[in-house]
């Protein structure tokens, strides 16, 4: 029997304005067992808030008094990608006339049961909220063999209220994936769920840009499991929204895996943007490389939360690093970094290292002495230091990364 709107508000601890607004988007949805426990997952948090240790720093509860929407459309166009666009716009969904060679689209109309779900508040809600009534619940991306060019997923908004979409990645045994994703605003309220399961040998590339508004609040979350020899490239490029979270949760389910997670912030004044990830090795002999960088001006503020779990026995011949720099760019810049390494093998090669600091002064200096604008001088110095955590970019929209950084770091240091 299917739970009523007061039955579901009693699951909440002290729902506020915008967790009854979901109550009841969530009490017009085709009833689902599975769509049933991914709410009732999302119900022990609501809305992530401060006193969570893993949020304390990104505080949607408080970011999000109502779902309402925004007083700006899309932020930017997304990347330049090839034909093959996934277009999710508030309440419409379009698929591509054609798609890459070895990849083939399933439209699941049903909700599909989400592992973990206790673990990923925000990606529990959007498995509870993406489906609609007689529409698209959960989008199956199953890849089979070398895909001949690059699928990008579009989701934006014209001042809708929410954007929720779900999205499951299936790469079969030896084939291999180019995955483009630009997340570009205009929602009050939009999340993203993305679960990738690599089986042996397979191979994705993903590559990332955010960008929303003050008044917005996004949220990106990505479940990652690897197969044997399995490689995952991540490559994002975050601007923030008034409050912006992209989660990574990686699994290395069987030895000799590989995965890097690389992203970059750059926060203006009264953007957020916060960089959670939690790789568990749990097979011999995978391989994780991460570094992330940022940069924040006044009033803006950076969040990195990276954790390596390497259990015994099974994680052992780890080999993990983990770096984060951060550049406090003006006075009033925040930037708040929690690297983590929990290991209880061992025979390992772990580090990780946390650095945050001001631009070089003799760099600048250098540059000031031949003839170029202080402000120019700073923006460069920027873009060259975010620059290294973008090279594992798709080739094609690598250079379109770097002038949206170029264009941000022009228009806003002095």
């Amino acid at each position: 029997m299917a739970l009523s709107v007061s039955d579901l508000k009693d699951k909440f601890r002290n729902p506020g304005p915008a967790e009854l607004e979901l109550i009841a988007r969530y009490a017009m949805l085709p009833e689902s067992a599975q769509r049933e426990r991914a709410f009732e997952a999302f119900a022990e948090t609501g809305l992530p808030h401060r006193r969570m240790e893993a949020w304390k720093w990104t505080d949607f509860k408080s970011a999000i008094k109502a779902v309402e929407a925004p007083s700006k459309a899309a932020q930017c166009a997304p990347l330049p990608a090839a034909e093959h666009v996934i277009e999710f716009a508030g309440s419409k969904v379009s698929l591509p006339d054609t798609l890459p060679a070895g990849i083939e689209l399933h439209e699941r109309a049903d909700a599909q049961a989400l592992g973990g779900a206790e673990t990923v508040p925000l990606g529990a809600m959007t498995a509870a909220l993406s489906g609609r009534v007689g529409g698209l619940g959960t989008l199956i991306i199953e890849v089979a063999g070398e895909t001949s060019a690059p699928l990008h997923i579009v989701t934006k908004g014209d001042r809708d209220e929410t954007n929720f979409a779900r999205v499951a990645v299936i790469v079969r045994p030896g084939a291999s994936l180019d995955l483009i994703e630009s997340h570009v605003g205009g929602a009050g309220f939009s999340s993203f769920l993305i679960e990738i399961g690599m089986q042996d040998g397979g191979e994705v590339r993903r590559t990332v840009l955010q960008r929303g508004s003050g008044d917005e609040a996004q949220a990106l979350t990505a479940i990652i499991n690897l197969g044997a020899k399995s490689e995952y490239t991540q490559t994002a490029l975050a601007f923030g929204a008034k409050v912006a979270r992209l989660e990574t949760r990686l699994t290395h389910r069987e030895s000799e895996s590989h995965a890097t997670l690389n992203g970059a912030y750059l926060c203006a004044k009264g953007f957020h943007a916060d960089f959670t990830s939690h790789v568990l090795h749990g097979a011999p002999s995978s391989v994780t490389r991460q570094v992330t960088k940022g940069a924040v001006l006044d009033g803006g503020t950076g969040v990195f939360q990276g954790k390596f779990l390497v259990p015994r026995t099974i994680g052992q011949h780890t080999d993990a690093d983990m770096q984060h720099q951060a550049l406090l760019l003006e006075d009033g810049a925040e930037v708040f970094a929690k690297p983590e390494l929990e290991i209880y093998a061992d025979d390992v090669e772990c580090a990780h290292g946390n650095t945050s600091g001001a631009l070089d002064p003799n760099q600048l200096f250098y540059m000031r002495q031949r003839g170029i604008p202080e402000a120019q001088a700073r923006a460069l110095l920027t873009e060259a230091f975010v620059a290294e955590a973008l090279e594992g970019a798709n080739e094609g929209v690598r250079e379109a990364m770097l002038d949206a950084a170029r264009s941000f770091l022009t228009e806003t240091v002095r």
